[in-house]
């Protein structure tokens, strides 16, 4: 099993200080994973558990993996911000009482900066044969901002990737390149059904490619 060192997740917890950001989740998997999958940022349940996708997204893609042969243990799952973003909004209880409580929001990209070094290096340690990205924030995080996953999933992209540059103070393209295969989020089908579809297709040229690749 992979882990970041206990120095860069102290780093990457004081960089993303002073955020509406709680909990830290680690990265998870092993050090020679058949797949690097790259999401968004922890949710409610992932910063209980301390285990990335365990909500009822992480059961939509255990399913994915699941349809292609391959489980949890096999792949390396880790994500663009490692703390929960959040945001305060009201809720309307059975009984009629309204309460606040905070949803699950986009990371902004201060935040996406913030643990950009633990993306970078779990990479650079893991040498993935295939990163996966799953919905835009990944793939943006990745590839750029005009890299959209309805352009572009389902398609093996052979790129540079951005990389953190403290000193310049931007980010990069790295100087080797890397498989990217780009798809759908899998909470994205929770509120855009007509997805699902195209998920699962997505899902199934992945596992043609990791046999081509074997």
């Amino acid at each position: 099993m992979y882990k970041i060192s206990e120095e860069l997740a102290a780093l990457g917890k004081k960089r993303i200080e002073g955020f509406p950001v709680e909990g830290f989740v680690r990265g998870s998997g092993p050090r020679n994973p058949a797949l690097m999958l790259v999401g968004e940022a922890p949710g409610e349940n992932e910063v209980q558990t301390g285990i990335p996708f365990t909500g009822r997204a992480g059961k939509e893609l255990m399913a994915s993996l699941a349809s292609i042969g391959l489980a949890r243990e096999d792949v390396y799952i880790t994500s663009a911000v490692r703390s929960r973003p959040y945001k305060w909004g009201q809720k309307k209880e059975r009984n009629g009482e309204i309460t606040e409580r905070k949803y699950n929001r986009a990371p902004t990209k201060k935040e996406i900066i913030a643990h950009a070094p633990i993306l970078d290096t779990e990479i650079q340690d893991i040498h993935p044969p295939i990163i996966v990205t799953l919905g835009n924030i990944g793939l943006q995080r990745l590839i750029g901002p005009q890299a959209k996953v309805t352009q572009l999933h389902g398609v093996l992209i052979e790129t540079p990737i951005l990389v953190w540059n403290e000193e310049a103070q931007s980010f990069e393209p790295s100087r080797r390149h890397y498989h990217v295969f780009p798809t759908f989020h899998p909470a994205s089908v929770f509120y855009n059904p007509p997805v699902r579809a195209l998920k699962e297709d997505d899902w199934l040229r992945l596992g043609d490619l990791l046999h081509l690749k074997k």
